[in-house]
This record gives structure tokens, C-alpha cells and sequence, in this order.
């Protein structure tokens, strides 16, 4: 039996897998199978997860499956490899936990600004996410050694919180975020854009990200449908790169299957 990971479509928590082992330079050393969320879970795949849907989790050959992106990602970078992404160094790897403890709040802010259904509470998230980022910042500039990424290169923070600036191209697109062009966000805005440009982290593109997660942008989440559609924006078929990219308003419009080319 091979190492298999179990994942959602454009799953955040498994492409930071997907990232370190392309900084290891062993891409192909894990199987990774999407899993269709859109459809009752196989119960094979219940057994693994000890009855619980949440995702990604972790197949090892002869030992207990494995759950929790973190819990996962340190058992990847522990066993594949001779390189380590991690810091060894006892000081540094305690800096790097001192930003990583961050991307619980950021990932949680995020998810809910783009959920949120109601325009008169837009400001506030978009203030919570600025908070989020300013925080980041404050530890980018007092604690990180590098002047780009945390250290001298991308590296384990980066392999921790590149999956979800990526997946905050929701915001970008359906609700006009971005970090304000000033001296407060210089740091993190340099750190983030540089993740997002990095080689190791190109599993995923913009388009993907936002055709896919349109019903998070309606208040949808995990293969629920959107009220008065038939089809959730996370099926297989027809493919992403085949459907036109959605309606940015999604306050003022609610697409349909036929406008999202889901049928």
C-alpha cells in the first residue's frame, strides 16, 4: 500500500503537503486522491477518518492513518527526505512557531469574510482581516531574520501559510480585498506576494480558486448547495477550466448552474 493522502478539491491543508515536498524534491513520493465532496463520503474513507468527514487524511502502509494538516505535514517532513525544511535549531524553529501559531486566526478570518452574506457587515470583516495580516506583519518585522521570507528563503513558514494566501484570491475577487499600499503592510505584503510567486507552490491558480469555491462566496461551504441550484461548485465535471468565470457580485447576484456552466 502506498502513502496516500485523501483530499477536497484545492484543499489548502494538503497542498502545504504538496509544497514540501516539492522543496524536497520528491513530488511523486505520496499519492494524493481528491475526493468528491459533493457526494455521500465512501465508507472506506469513514473508517480512516474514525467517522468524522474532515480532510485531508493520511494513509501510511502498515501504521495508523493520519489526520490534522499540521499533525501531517510534520510526519512528511520527519520521514521523507534528507532535507529539512523545518529549521533544526532550537531558537529558530521557536520563531517559526511563533508565526505558524498564527494561521488558525488568519485561515478563520478569511473563510468568514468570504462566507459572509451580509453587505452591511463588510467593513468589519474586512477590518478583521486587515487585523490578521497587521499582526504578521508586527512579527515579520520584529522576530523574522530574513528580509523577503521568514528566513533567508521559503521555507517551513511559508510552506504553512502560502495555501491559504492563495485561497484568499476569493477575496480578491469576490469582495475587492487587498493589503493597503502603505508602510504598516510593506512587510507582509513583500512576504505574501513573494510566497505566492514561488515555484514550489504553483499547485493551484486563480481561476481554480475562485470558480471552485463560488458557493463559499454565497454562504456555502464543503459541497453544500447554494439555495435554488441543483449543482455545487465543486464537482468534477465539467472541469473548472471549462466554466466561465462567475459573477464578482455576490451580494447583488446569485448564479445559476447554467450561468456557472455546471450543466
Amino acid at each position: 500500500m502506498p502513502y496516500r493522502i485523501h483530499h477536497i478539491p484545492v484543499c489548502p491543508f494538503s497542498q502545504r503537503v504538496e509544497i514540501l515536498l516539492a522543496l524536497k524534491g520528491l513530488s511523486d513520493t505520496i499519492e494524493f486522491s481528491v475526493v468528491d465532496i459533493t457526494k455521500p463520503r465512501d465508507p472506506r474513507l469513514l473508517e480512516l477518518s474514525r467517522g468524522t468527514t474532515a480532510l485531508p487524511v493520511m494513509e501510511v502502509p502498515g501504521k495508523t492513518p493520519l489526520k490534522e494538516s499540521r499533525v501531517i505535514l510534520r510526519f512528511v517532513e520527519q520521514t521523507f527526505g534528507e532535507r529539512p525544511v523545518a529549521r533544526q535549531d532550537p531558537h529558530e524553529h521557536a520563531l517559526e512557531n511563533l508565526i505558524v501559531q498564527r494561521e488558525g486566526p488568519l485561515g478563520m478570518a478569511g473563510y468568514s469574510y468570504v462566507m459572509n452574506q451580509d453587505p452591511d457587515r463588510r467593513g468589519e470583516y474586512r477590518d478583521g482581516m486587515l487585523a490578521e495580516y497587521r499582526a504578521l506583519g508586527d512579527i515579520l518585522v520584529n522576530y523574522a531574520p530574513g528580509d523577503v521570507f521568514f528566513f533567508d528563503e521559503f521555507g517551513w513558514v511559508e510552506t504553512v501559510f502560502t495555501p491559504f494566501f492563495m485561497r484568499f484570491w476569493f477575496l480578491e475577487y469576490y469582495e475587492g480585498f487587498d493589503l493597503p499600499e502603505t508602510e504598516a503592510f510593506a512587510r507582509v505584503k513583500k512576504w505574501r506576494d513573494a510566497c505566492l510567486a514561488h515555484p514550489a507552490a504553483q499547485q493551484v491558480s486563480y481561476d481554480q480558486i475562485v470558480k471552485l469555491y463560488y458557493d463559499y462566496a454565497k454562504g456555502a461551504g464543503n459541497g453544500a448547495l447554494v439555495e435554488g441550484r441543483t449543482r455545487s461548485s465543486f464537482v468534477f465535471d465539467p472541469h473548472w477550466r471549462h466554466r466561465p468565470m462567475p459573477p464578482a457580485d455576490k451580494y447583488g447576484v446569485s448564479a445559476t448552474d447554467e450561468e456557472l456552466g455546471l450543466i
